[in-house]
């Protein structure tokens, strides 16, 4: 008896380690798991995805080779945008929306840093925690990706897609151990977390903490509470915001994919090519070269007969070598080319973009700088309107400088999101 409860617990421990933690290496036998029936809505939790934390480069000069900071920067971006369409195909999760940072009132965020991204492979460090505090799992996750990767991706595919199911697949698993009062909970309590952001003095009681620093519920608001439903209307636009957010990302996605494809492809083929010259040490380019120096002592070297019989063959040596030089440049400058063209993308969408204008009952707000800095005036501006119609004093959020521009506009009625006509 004794060892079946051994044995028992042993289980219940590998099992969990196995999704909460430890590094997970993704071969490609990974395939999606999928709903076989479709999930309500009360059961969807919402998944925010926080962009995430572009790493460090290798201090190795060789693993750090064609990579830049600038491209870890735009993997932040791209990497986030891919993971929201595959966990999106899984048919577990409501709303999957890209942020630019975690915010009060997710149900489930997601949030990753990149450990390795050279174009061979991709290791990414994920954790993933609910509105409660609760911890789902924190995984580094590695896979190993080849040319014929690359040319069987299909449109909506990537090189790596094995890692992003791997993640998505983790994350539905533990979503599925839960039962449907701890999911309604976790929604609960991600509403209650808004809304104490938005008003503490109103809401802040609602909720509690235990001794391992979870929140709790304690009580829930009203149906009827008026300033409730403000928080609950505020909250519906901050979800219209966010999705327009999601279109910049979305173009942002667009158009890096084929340039970042190209570029992953060509630095695995030039670190391809690297290896196959030290391993070989005639290859490539090393072999032009010696090509060429052969064809040179030949010439310095050789008596008169001899450089007249080998003529046309030093020609064929300098002419290969030649050749084998400026494929291995080729395919640097393919890489550099690529290289240049994803930091371009980096630095238009980190600079201003097109302004965006909200209507706020009646009030056009315009929220100007690039797409995260608008977001960040969006959730100052939140609770000022909160306010303003509540009476209480904003609690500002730290390191917002700019104030959004605001004019009265009666006569619009609506609380569409929309962009501001170009000039």
């Amino acid at each position: 008896m004794r060892l079946k409860i051994l044995f028992t617990l042993t289980l219940l421990l590998l099992t969990a380690c196995a999704t909460t933690g430890g590094q997970r290496n993704v071969d490609s036998s990974e395939t999606l798991a999928r709903v076989d029936q479709e999930v309500i809505e009360s059961q969807l939790l919402d998944v925010d995805i926080a962009l995430f934390d572009p790493g460090e480069l290798p201090d190795n000069e060789e693993k750090s080779r064609g990579l830049s900071m600038e491209i870890r920067e735009a993997e932040a971006r791209f990497i986030p945008v891919h993971l929201r369409a595959v966990m999106e195909k899984t048919g577990y999760w409501g709303a999957v929306r890209v942020l630019p940072d975690a915010r009060e009132g997710y149900e489930l965020l997601v949030q990753g840093t990149i450990i390795v991204s050279d174009g061979e492979t991709l290791a990414l460090s994920i954790q993933a925690l609910d509105a409660s505090g609760r911890t789902w799992h924190s995984r580094s996750y590695w896979g190993k990706s080849t040319l014929e990767d690359y040319a069987n991706a299909t449109s909506g595919s990537d090189g790596f897609q094995t890692v992003y199911r791997a993640i998505a697949n983790d994350l539905a698993q533990f979503r599925n151990s839960l039962s449907n009062e701890e999911r309604t909970t976790i929604r609960r309590i991600a509403s209650m977390r808004f809304a104490s952001d938005m008003a503490p003095d109103a809401y802040a009681g609602h909720l509690g903490k235990d001794e391992s620093g979870q929140f709790r519920l304690i009580r829930l608001p009203a149906e009827d509470d008026p300033a409730y439903q403000r928080v609950q209307r505020i909250r519906e636009r901050d979800f219209l915001l966010v999705d327009t957010l999601n279109g910049h990302y979305d173009n942002y996605y667009r158009d890096m994919r084929k340039p970042y494809e190209e570029w992953r492809k060509a630095r695995s083929i030039e670190a391809e090519a690297l290896r196959e010259v030290k391993r070989k040490a005639n290859a490539s380019k090393a072999l032009g070269v010696m090509a060429i120096l052969g064809a040179i002592a030949i010439e310095a070297t050789g008596s008169s007969s001899t450089r007249a019989s080998t003529g046309t063959v030093r020609d064929i040596m300098v002419l290969g070598g030649l050749y084998s030089i400026k494929h291995g440049m080729d395919i640097n400058a393919q890489s550099t080319l690529h290289e240049e063209e994803i930091n371009e993308l980096g630095e238009s969408f980190s600079a201003e973009t097109e302004p965006m204008v909200v209507n706020v009952d009646g009030e056009i707000h315009k929220l100007t700088g690039s797409a995260e800095a608008q977001y960040v005036q969006w959730r100052d501006l939140m609770k000022k309107i909160y306010a303003s119609e509540t009476g209480l004093e904003p609690e500002i959020m730290p390191g917002t400088t700019d104030e959004p521009e605001i004019e009265s506009n009666n006569t619009i009625n609506s609380d569409a999101t929309e962009k501001a006509p170009e000039s």
